[in-house]
C-alpha cells in the first residue's frame, strides 16, 4: 500500500481542480499535491521519527537530577 488516499485525491482532482480523468492519471502524486497546495504538509509521525526526536530532545527536568 502506498499510503496515499487515492479516492480522496481523485475526488479532489476531479471536483476541486476540475481535471478530466485522463489529466488526473497523467499527473504524478507530487504534481497533484502541489496543485492542491499541500506540498508543505508535514508527513505523519512514524516510530523512527519519534525515536529520532526523543534522542535529539530528551526529557530533562532542571533541578531534579540525581545529584540534587
Amino acid at each position: 500500500m502506498s499510503g496515499l488516499d487515492w479516492a480522496g485525491l481523485l475526488r479532489a482532482g476531479l471536483q476541486r481542480l476540475r481535471l478530466r480523468p485522463e489529466e488526473f492519471w497523467r499527473l504524478t502524486p507530487v504534481e497533484l499535491l502541489m496543485m492542491l497546495g499541500v506540498e508543505d504538509v508535514v508527513p505523519p509521525l512514524t516510530r523512527a521519527r519519534l525515536n529520532e526526536l526523543a534522542r535529539a530532545f530528551p526529557d530533562v527536568t532542571k533541578g531534579r537530577g540525581h545529584d540534587d
